[in-house]
């Protein structure tokens, strides 16, 4: 998962990117990047850390320009190199920086198709960078020196013709202007913003979520609609196009349930009171499958799982408490490769308050179990405190599936649901009762806040995968490649064979 986002100003926009990338850091903390444009040039600043860590003053200053866009990264598959920091940058035509939320799944056929037809280099194993040679070869095609947006809006369908997957990307086009865009599905979210200078002028943001737009003082307008594209040209003029053939709106569920902020409304909805209603349900089905429980306290693990949490505990008439103390300098522990640097994460993550466990029957509620090892550990963290029974909620239900759409879910055999009953999950982990919400319950709890949509991608549930382009080879190419083992090896893109064709064995590790 990525964070994006582009401004259009009047002024400078080096400190904006960079206020807005630290309230998208959540979304990503493996790299960042900033690009911004003055008077035909670009000035680039990107590397591997934290948004605090990757830019000082010294980068500050030289970032020149009313208009730029920035990224925050955490790697989908494989490497973390610096290498594929993002933004992008090609210089044919125009010079264009592109900065991407998402994965392509057709990733190996386009980049053979990059090198054959195109004839273009891919210099890193990111599907971003694919992306970015995608829309720079459409552009190029028009053959024009000056472009206008109807050229960048016939680009962008072309792109949807040949791309396949999530993708939610901001691109600048150097001397003409700011450029976004969401695939045809919808998957992953994108929304606009706008504000006015002290001298009454328009000035504009594009970004992952609502909560980027707001804290930088910019009113939203309203989300991008699948396949939708915007362009922000140089003078600040705003023009919007539908640019796919049958778009249908299908966001991502989990975005809901964990990465995004509860202050964001995305598509329409509040993750906060989706969040909320995903407590009360689960409390009823508690009271449903336990109706003689003997739960004496409800503990969230902190952070997400909060929200759902306090009301799960309102809904059950039972006391809520702050259980665990997190140090917030850890990164997320199911991002980590290698059980064992998890593991001791964990430990280092979460600190117990003891006086809370002693003696109780604890309900630790948590916004998903993936692997099992942060909610073992956390288990056994509870027991030692003192906890007399150690009961276990997800606010998700259980995560059977690979996530292809820029979640680094892991591979199937590394998913603790997958394959095994609730009883087993609850025996693997250590709990004495174990309950998961049920995906109707999700998905109406998040459908709640937006009734007209239909249908969301909750392909990590039940393995419904929307662009319908997902077959098991594939996913036994993804499995291959996301073990642990693998996490460790960086080449993925090969060198040309002696057949003359760019052979690509990775599935993609962009936004």
């Amino acid at each position: 998962m990525c964070g994006i986002v582009g401004i259009m100003a009047t002024s400078n926009v080096n400190q904006a990117l960079y206020d807005a990338l630290t309230v998208l850091q959540h979304r990503g903390q493996d790299a960042a990047g900033i690009v911004t444009c003055q008077d035909g040039r670009l000035f680039l600043r990107k590397d591997n850390g934290m948004v605090r860590d990757v830019f000082h003053t010294r980068h500050m200053v030289r970032l020149h320009g009313h208009y730029g866009i920035g990224h925050v990264r955490y790697p989908t598959a494989g490497s973390s190199s610096s290498a594929e920091a993002q933004p992008f940058y090609v210089n044919s035509p125009y010079g264009i920086t592109l900065a991407h939320n998402g994965n392509l799944t057709n990733t190996a056929s386009l980049a053979v198709e990059m090198f054959r037809a195109d004839l273009r280099h891919i210099n890193t194993d990111s599907d971003s960078e694919v992306l970015l040679n995608v829309l720079a070869h459409e552009l190029q095609a028009l053959g024009k020196i000056s472009l206008n947006e109807q050229d960048l809006f016939a680009a962008v369908s072309a792109v949807h013709r040949r791309v396949r997957g999530a993708y939610a990307v901001v691109a600048m086009i150097t001397g003409h202007g700011i450029l976004g865009f969401r695939d045809p599905h919808g998957i992953r979210p994108i929304i606009y913003g706008e504000r006015e200078n002290e001298q009454g002028q328009k000035e504009y943001i594009i970004a992952s979520e609502s909560v980027a737009i707001t804290a930088l003082g910019f009113r939203v307008i309203r989300d991008l609609l699948p396949g939708e594209a915007i362009f922000i040209d140089v003078h600040g003029r705003i023009s919007t196009r539908q640019c796919a053939m049958e778009p249908t709106l299908t966001p991502c569920i989990f975005e809901h349930v964990y990465f995004a902020r509860p202050d964001s409304i995305i598509d329409g909805i509040s993750v906060y009171k989706a969040r909320m209603r995903m407590g009360d349900k689960l409390a009823q089905q508690i009271l449903r499958q336990w109706s003689a429980h003997d739960i004496d306290v409800v503990i969230p693990i902190p952070d997400t799982s909060r929200t759902a949490a306090l009301q799960l505990a309102s809904s059950l008439n039972v006391k809520y408490r702050e259980g665990f103390m997190k140090n917030r300098y850890i990164g997320r522990t199911f991002i980590m490769p290698g059980q064992s640097q998890r593991k001791k994460s964990v430990r280092q993550k979460l600190n117990p308050i003891e006086l809370e466990f002693q003696g109780k029957n604890v309900l630790l509620v948590d916004d998903s179990i993936v692997r099992g090892t942060t909610c073992r550990e956390i288990i056994q963290m509870a027991r030692d405190a003192g906890a007399n029974k150690v009961y276990f909620a997800s606010a998700a239900p259980a995560v059977k599936f690979p996530n292809v759409y820029g979640i680094d879910m892991p591979a199937r055999s590394e998913l603790i649901a997958y394959g095994r009953s609730v009883d087993e999950v609850c025996q693997l982990i250590g709990a004495d009762g174990l309950i998961y919400q049920e995906l109707e319950d999700l998905i109406a709890s998040a459908r709640e806040g937006n009734p007209d949509i239909e249908r969301f991608d909750c392909s990590v549930f039940d393995g419904h995968y929307v662009t319908g382009d997902i077959d098991e080879p594939y996913l036994e190419r993804l499995q291959q490649m996301r073990e642990d083992a693998a996490k460790t090896r960086r080449p993925v893109i090969q060198d040309v064979g002696s057949s003359g064709e760019a052979t690509l064995d990775g599935l993609g590790n962009g936004g």
